[in-house]
């Protein structure tokens, strides 16, 4: 599969897992943006899935929602069906 769709999918799935991390801390997006330096509409890329975070900004939301980084990409991914074409 191209890679560029992969990482569409795979960004879809990160989006949705940071959805549920961030309602287990903060009811709204507005809450992410009062309490942290996270840009709504920034914030907002990352849980639609047309973000790709750098390393420091997955710290940084680790940090927020106060769990380990690791957290963040808890999610099933099945790499195989998704196989990106080398």
């Amino acid at each position: 599969m191209d890679s560029k769709k992969v990482l569409e999918l795979y960004m879809k799935e990160f989006g949705e897992n940071l959805v549920k991390l961030r309602e287990k801390k903060f009811n709204t997006m507005n809450n992410v943006a009062i309490n942290s330096d996270f840009d709504s509409s920034n914030y907002n890329k990352y849980e639609n899935g047309k973000g790709n975070p750098t390393v420091e900004t997955i710290l940084k939301m680790a940090s927020l929602l106060e769990i380990e980084p690791k957290d963040l990409f808890n999610f099933k991914f099945d790499i195989k069906k998704h196989k990106i074409d080398m």
